[in-house]
Protein backbone atom coordinates (compact mmCIF):
# COMPACT_ATOMS: atom_id res chain seq x y z
CA UNK A 1 0.00 0.00 0.00
CA UNK A 2 1.53 3.10 -0.77
CA UNK A 3 1.24 6.16 1.46
CA UNK A 4 -1.33 7.90 -0.38
CA UNK A 5 -3.55 4.96 -0.15
CA UNK A 6 -2.54 4.37 3.53
CA UNK A 7 -3.59 8.11 4.28
CA UNK A 8 -7.02 7.94 2.38
CA UNK A 9 -7.98 4.67 3.92
CA UNK A 10 -7.14 5.30 7.44
CA UNK A 11 -8.77 8.34 7.67
CA UNK A 12 -11.72 6.73 5.79
CA UNK A 13 -11.79 3.53 7.97
CA UNK A 14 -13.23 5.95 11.38
CA UNK A 15 -15.42 8.24 9.11
CA UNK A 16 -17.06 6.01 6.27
CA UNK A 17 -15.65 8.76 3.27
CA UNK A 18 -14.64 6.05 1.00
CA UNK A 19 -17.66 3.97 1.43
CA UNK A 20 -19.15 7.34 0.71
CA UNK A 21 -17.78 8.26 -2.19
CA UNK A 22 -16.58 4.56 -4.02
CA UNK A 23 -19.08 5.74 -6.81
CA UNK A 24 -17.14 8.70 -7.70
CA UNK A 25 -18.16 9.03 -11.08
CA UNK A 26 -21.85 8.68 -10.71
CA UNK A 27 -21.55 10.74 -7.54
CA UNK A 28 -19.73 13.33 -10.10
CA UNK A 29 -22.21 12.94 -12.63
CA UNK A 30 -24.85 14.47 -10.25
CA UNK A 31 -22.93 17.77 -9.42
CA UNK A 32 -21.42 18.81 -12.43
CA UNK A 33 -19.24 17.63 -15.75
CA UNK A 34 -15.99 15.99 -13.76
CA UNK A 35 -12.88 18.02 -14.99
CA UNK A 36 -10.50 14.84 -15.48
CA UNK A 37 -9.51 11.81 -13.10
CA UNK A 38 -7.08 12.14 -10.21
CA UNK A 39 -7.45 9.03 -8.06
CA UNK A 40 -7.08 6.33 -10.70
CA UNK A 41 -8.70 3.39 -8.95
CA UNK A 42 -11.33 5.34 -6.05
CA UNK A 43 -12.68 8.81 -7.32
CA UNK A 44 -12.95 11.17 -10.42
CA UNK A 45 -12.98 14.88 -9.32
CA UNK A 46 -16.95 15.95 -9.21
CA UNK A 47 -16.01 19.50 -9.54
CA UNK A 48 -17.18 22.18 -12.31
CA UNK A 49 -14.78 25.34 -13.29
CA UNK A 50 -16.57 28.56 -13.19
CA UNK A 51 -15.87 32.25 -13.01
CA UNK A 52 -17.03 34.94 -11.85
CA UNK A 53 -16.14 38.73 -11.11
CA UNK A 54 -15.56 39.43 -7.38
CA UNK A 55 -13.36 42.75 -6.28
CA UNK A 56 -10.65 43.65 -9.10
CA UNK A 57 -10.63 40.04 -10.30
CA UNK A 58 -12.72 37.80 -12.57
CA UNK A 59 -11.91 34.65 -10.31
CA UNK A 60 -11.48 30.86 -11.45
CA UNK A 61 -12.55 28.65 -9.29
CA UNK A 62 -13.78 24.75 -8.89
CA UNK A 63 -16.41 24.15 -6.85
CA UNK A 64 -18.47 20.74 -6.11
CA UNK A 65 -20.84 18.92 -3.51
CA UNK A 66 -24.38 20.48 -2.33
CA UNK A 67 -25.02 23.93 -2.91
CA UNK A 68 -26.57 24.46 0.39
CA UNK A 69 -23.96 22.75 2.44
CA UNK A 70 -21.95 24.27 4.77
CA UNK A 71 -19.23 25.67 2.92
CA UNK A 72 -15.19 25.36 2.65
CA UNK A 73 -12.56 27.53 0.89
CA UNK A 74 -9.74 25.36 0.13
CA UNK A 75 -6.68 27.68 -0.76
CA UNK A 76 -3.40 26.71 -2.58
CA UNK A 77 0.13 28.00 -2.30
CA UNK A 78 3.07 28.04 -4.49
CA UNK A 79 4.15 26.55 -6.90
CA UNK A 80 1.05 24.52 -6.95
CA UNK A 81 -3.12 25.75 -7.81
CA UNK A 82 -6.14 23.71 -7.02
CA UNK A 83 -4.90 20.72 -7.89
CA UNK A 84 -3.45 20.21 -4.60
CA UNK A 85 -7.07 19.52 -3.69
CA UNK A 86 -8.35 17.43 -6.42
CA UNK A 87 -8.39 14.30 -3.70
CA UNK A 88 -9.68 16.16 -1.05
CA UNK A 89 -13.15 18.20 -2.64
CA UNK A 90 -14.82 15.04 -3.34
CA UNK A 91 -13.92 13.80 0.08
CA UNK A 92 -15.47 17.27 1.64
CA UNK A 93 -18.11 16.74 -0.73
CA UNK A 94 -19.15 13.27 -0.15
CA UNK A 95 -19.58 14.68 3.42
CA UNK A 96 -22.12 17.28 2.42
CA UNK A 97 -19.64 20.22 2.08
CA UNK A 98 -19.81 22.74 -0.53
CA UNK A 99 -16.37 22.77 -1.79
CA UNK A 100 -14.77 25.89 -3.01
CA UNK A 101 -11.19 26.14 -4.43
CA UNK A 102 -10.09 29.27 -5.73
CA UNK A 103 -6.83 29.96 -8.00
CA UNK A 104 -5.38 32.67 -6.52
CA UNK A 105 -4.24 35.93 -8.15
CA UNK A 106 -1.84 35.47 -11.10
CA UNK A 107 -2.84 31.33 -11.38
CA UNK A 108 -4.83 29.36 -13.43
CA UNK A 109 -7.77 30.80 -14.67
CA UNK A 110 -8.14 33.85 -12.97
CA UNK A 111 -7.27 37.70 -14.41
CA UNK A 112 -7.25 41.13 -13.48
CA UNK A 113 -10.22 42.47 -14.92
CA UNK A 114 -8.08 45.87 -16.01
CA UNK A 115 -4.65 46.28 -17.12
CA UNK A 116 -4.04 49.33 -14.89
CA UNK A 117 -4.50 47.27 -11.39
CA UNK A 118 -1.43 46.73 -9.89
CA UNK A 119 -0.11 43.24 -9.97
CA UNK A 120 0.47 43.54 -6.11
CA UNK A 121 0.51 40.46 -4.47
CA UNK A 122 1.05 41.64 -1.06
CA UNK A 123 -0.71 39.51 1.99
CA UNK A 124 -3.38 42.02 2.14
CA UNK A 125 -4.22 42.42 -1.33
CA UNK A 126 -4.47 38.28 -1.45
CA UNK A 127 -6.92 38.34 1.72
CA UNK A 128 -8.97 40.61 0.69
CA UNK A 129 -9.34 38.52 -3.00
CA UNK A 130 -10.88 36.02 -0.46
CA UNK A 131 -13.18 38.38 1.14
CA UNK A 132 -14.35 39.44 -2.54
CA UNK A 133 -14.89 36.04 -3.76
CA UNK A 134 -16.87 35.16 -0.19
CA UNK A 135 -19.10 38.54 -0.73
CA UNK A 136 -19.71 37.61 -4.24
CA UNK A 137 -20.96 34.19 -4.28
CA UNK A 138 -23.26 34.91 -0.83
CA UNK A 139 -21.51 33.09 1.53
CA UNK A 140 -21.55 35.04 5.02
CA UNK A 141 -19.26 32.09 6.91
CA UNK A 142 -17.30 29.89 5.50
CA UNK A 143 -14.84 27.10 6.95
CA UNK A 144 -11.15 28.23 5.28
CA UNK A 145 -8.46 25.50 4.90
CA UNK A 146 -4.71 26.54 2.96
CA UNK A 147 -1.06 25.57 3.09
CA UNK A 148 1.80 27.81 2.00
CA UNK A 149 0.14 31.25 0.18
CA UNK A 150 -3.34 29.79 1.40
CA UNK A 151 -2.56 29.40 5.01
CA UNK A 152 -1.34 32.87 5.48
CA UNK A 153 -4.72 33.83 3.08
CA UNK A 154 -6.90 31.67 5.36
CA UNK A 155 -5.18 33.32 8.67
CA UNK A 156 -5.38 36.59 7.35
CA UNK A 157 -9.46 36.41 7.24
CA UNK A 158 -9.48 34.68 10.29
CA UNK A 159 -7.69 37.43 12.07
CA UNK A 160 -9.56 40.65 10.65
CA UNK A 161 -12.86 39.00 10.11
CA UNK A 162 -14.01 36.42 12.16
CA UNK A 163 -17.28 36.92 11.48
CA UNK A 164 -16.51 35.35 8.56
CA UNK A 165 -15.06 32.57 9.13
CA UNK A 166 -16.84 29.37 10.57
CA UNK A 167 -13.27 27.71 11.45
CA UNK A 168 -9.74 27.41 10.54
CA UNK A 169 -7.41 24.62 9.46
CA UNK A 170 -3.69 25.83 8.71
CA UNK A 171 -1.03 23.66 7.64
CA UNK A 172 2.14 25.56 8.95
CA UNK A 173 0.42 27.15 11.73
CA UNK A 174 0.46 30.94 12.20
CA UNK A 175 1.95 31.87 8.72
CA UNK A 176 0.63 36.03 9.12
CA UNK A 177 4.15 37.80 7.86
CA UNK A 178 5.61 40.47 9.78
CA UNK A 179 7.99 42.36 7.39
CA UNK A 180 9.85 43.81 9.59
CA UNK A 181 11.29 40.10 11.20
CA UNK A 182 11.70 39.27 7.99
CA UNK A 183 14.99 41.32 8.14
CA UNK A 184 16.42 38.93 10.86
CA UNK A 185 18.50 36.27 9.33
CA UNK A 186 17.98 32.57 9.89
CA UNK A 187 19.87 29.81 10.57
CA UNK A 188 22.36 28.76 7.50
CA UNK A 189 20.32 25.73 6.50
CA UNK A 190 16.55 27.35 7.06
CA UNK A 191 17.90 30.20 4.75
CA UNK A 192 19.49 27.46 2.13
CA UNK A 193 15.44 26.34 2.17
CA UNK A 194 14.33 29.64 0.88
CA UNK A 195 16.96 29.92 -1.90
CA UNK A 196 14.25 30.53 -4.60
CA UNK A 197 12.90 33.55 -2.56
CA UNK A 198 16.21 35.51 -2.77
CA UNK A 199 16.63 34.22 -6.20
CA UNK A 200 13.32 36.30 -7.28
CA UNK A 201 15.32 39.55 -5.50
CA UNK A 202 17.08 39.38 -9.04
CA UNK A 203 16.65 40.36 -12.79
CA UNK A 204 17.56 36.81 -13.18
CA UNK A 205 15.34 35.15 -11.33
CA UNK A 206 12.39 37.22 -12.87
CA UNK A 207 13.57 36.18 -16.29
CA UNK A 208 13.85 32.21 -15.03
CA UNK A 209 9.70 33.16 -13.97
CA UNK A 210 8.84 34.96 -17.53
CA UNK A 211 10.68 31.77 -19.69
CA UNK A 212 8.30 29.12 -19.84
CA UNK A 213 11.03 26.36 -19.58
CA UNK A 214 12.56 27.99 -16.79
CA UNK A 215 10.05 28.67 -15.02
CA UNK A 216 8.68 25.04 -14.93
CA UNK A 217 11.99 23.57 -14.45
CA UNK A 218 12.19 26.06 -11.29
CA UNK A 219 9.05 24.92 -9.84
CA UNK A 220 9.36 21.09 -10.81
CA UNK A 221 12.61 21.50 -8.43
CA UNK A 222 10.92 23.33 -5.31
CA UNK A 223 7.74 20.63 -5.47
CA UNK A 224 11.21 17.90 -5.31
CA UNK A 225 12.64 20.19 -2.51
CA UNK A 226 10.01 20.61 -0.70
CA UNK A 227 8.57 17.16 -0.51
CA UNK A 228 11.47 14.87 -0.74
CA UNK A 229 9.20 11.57 -0.60
CA UNK A 230 6.17 12.40 -2.83
CA UNK A 231 6.76 10.26 -5.70
CA UNK A 232 4.54 12.08 -8.05
CA UNK A 233 3.34 11.29 -11.90
CA UNK A 234 4.69 13.79 -14.05
CA UNK A 235 1.07 14.30 -15.75
CA UNK A 236 0.19 15.71 -12.26
CA UNK A 237 3.15 18.13 -12.42
CA UNK A 238 1.82 18.98 -15.77
CA UNK A 239 -1.65 19.60 -14.83
CA UNK A 240 -0.69 21.73 -12.23
CA UNK A 241 2.16 23.59 -13.96
CA UNK A 242 -0.97 24.91 -16.68
CA UNK A 243 -1.86 27.28 -13.73
CA UNK A 244 1.72 28.80 -14.01
CA UNK A 245 1.11 30.17 -17.64
CA UNK A 246 -1.10 33.00 -16.90
CA UNK A 247 0.09 35.95 -17.75
CA UNK A 248 0.06 37.89 -14.15
CA UNK A 249 1.95 34.76 -12.92
CA UNK A 250 5.84 36.21 -13.32
CA UNK A 251 4.54 39.77 -11.70
CA UNK A 252 2.56 38.07 -8.81
CA UNK A 253 5.29 35.44 -7.72
CA UNK A 254 7.85 38.08 -7.62
CA UNK A 255 6.11 41.15 -6.40
CA UNK A 256 4.76 38.37 -3.39
CA UNK A 257 7.98 37.66 -2.41
CA UNK A 258 10.03 41.00 -2.87
CA UNK A 259 7.20 42.29 -0.41
CA UNK A 260 7.80 40.05 1.64
CA UNK A 261 11.44 40.55 2.38
CA UNK A 262 11.35 44.37 2.21
CA UNK A 263 12.27 44.56 -0.83
CA UNK A 264 9.07 46.17 -2.65
CA UNK A 265 6.21 48.35 -2.19
CA UNK A 266 2.49 47.35 -0.79
CA UNK A 267 0.32 49.55 -1.79
CA UNK A 268 -1.25 52.60 0.63
CA UNK A 269 -4.98 51.04 0.56
CA UNK A 270 -3.83 48.41 2.10
CA UNK A 271 -1.91 50.07 4.59
CA UNK A 272 -4.44 50.17 7.48
CA UNK A 273 -4.27 46.33 7.12
CA UNK A 274 -1.13 45.72 7.26
CA UNK A 275 -0.84 47.65 10.27
CA UNK A 276 -3.04 45.57 11.88
CA UNK A 277 -1.34 42.56 10.69
CA UNK A 278 1.90 43.59 12.08
CA UNK A 279 0.72 43.28 15.85
CA UNK A 280 0.30 39.70 15.47
CA UNK A 281 -3.30 39.60 15.63
CA UNK A 282 -4.47 36.38 17.78
CA UNK A 283 -7.06 34.21 16.12
CA UNK A 284 -10.20 33.32 18.49
CA UNK A 285 -11.88 30.87 15.46
CA UNK A 286 -11.80 27.00 16.45
CA UNK A 287 -8.45 25.88 14.35
CA UNK A 288 -6.81 22.92 13.59
CA UNK A 289 -3.13 23.49 12.29
CA UNK A 290 -0.63 21.03 10.90
CA UNK A 291 2.95 20.83 10.30
CA UNK A 292 4.24 18.16 7.67
CA UNK A 293 6.86 16.55 9.36
CA UNK A 294 9.48 16.41 6.13
CA UNK A 295 8.75 19.84 5.37
CA UNK A 296 11.60 22.02 5.14
CA UNK A 297 10.18 24.86 6.29
CA UNK A 298 8.26 23.27 9.10
CA UNK A 299 9.41 24.73 12.62
CA UNK A 300 10.45 22.65 15.11
CA UNK A 301 8.57 22.28 18.62
CA UNK A 302 5.76 20.62 17.08
CA UNK A 303 3.24 24.14 16.81
CA UNK A 304 4.57 25.79 20.30
CA UNK A 305 6.01 28.61 18.77
CA UNK A 306 2.84 29.93 17.30
CA UNK A 307 0.57 28.71 20.25
CA UNK A 308 -0.26 31.46 21.56
CA UNK A 309 -1.50 33.40 18.51
CA UNK A 310 -4.86 31.05 18.57
CA UNK A 311 -7.13 31.72 21.65
CA UNK A 312 -9.92 29.65 20.68
CA UNK A 313 -10.72 25.92 20.26
CA UNK A 314 -7.38 24.13 18.79
CA UNK A 315 -5.79 20.90 17.81
CA UNK A 316 -2.61 20.40 16.63
CA UNK A 317 -1.04 17.36 15.24
CA UNK A 318 2.12 17.06 13.25
CA UNK A 319 1.51 14.16 9.82
CA UNK A 320 4.90 11.88 9.68
CA UNK A 321 6.01 11.31 5.90
CA UNK A 322 4.74 14.09 4.17
CA UNK A 323 6.13 17.25 2.92
CA UNK A 324 5.41 20.53 1.64
CA UNK A 325 2.13 20.18 -0.51
CA UNK A 326 -0.03 18.25 2.46
CA UNK A 327 -3.20 18.19 1.10
CA UNK A 328 -2.40 16.31 -1.95
CA UNK A 329 0.50 13.98 -0.48
CA UNK A 330 -1.74 13.33 2.24
CA UNK A 331 -5.77 14.27 1.28
CA UNK A 332 -6.99 11.93 4.33
CA UNK A 333 -5.21 14.25 6.63
CA UNK A 334 -6.40 17.26 5.73
CA UNK A 335 -9.87 16.19 5.42
CA UNK A 336 -9.63 14.79 8.77
CA UNK A 337 -8.14 18.32 10.31
CA UNK A 338 -11.47 19.92 8.17
CA UNK A 339 -13.92 17.59 9.78
CA UNK A 340 -12.32 18.12 13.24
CA UNK A 341 -11.97 21.96 12.91
CA UNK A 342 -15.64 21.95 12.38
CA UNK A 343 -16.43 19.90 15.37
CA UNK A 344 -14.48 22.10 17.66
Amino acid sequence: MDRRTFHLAGVAAGTGLLATTAGGRAYGAQYGAPYGTVLSDVLAVPWALKRVAAGELNVGYAECGPAGGPVVVCLHGWPYDIHSYAEVAPLLAARGYRVVVPYLRGHGLTRFRSEHTPRNAQQAAVARDLIALLDTLGISRALLAGFDWGARTAAIAAALWPERVRALVSVGGYLITDVRAQADPLAAEAEHAWWYQYYFTTERGRRALVDRRLRRDLCRLVWQNASPTWKFEEEVFDRTAAAFDNPDYPDIVVHNYRWRLGLAPGEHRYDADERRLATRPVITVPTVTLDAALDPFTAPGGGRAHRDRFAGPYLHRTVDGVGHNLPQEAPGEFVRAVLDADRL
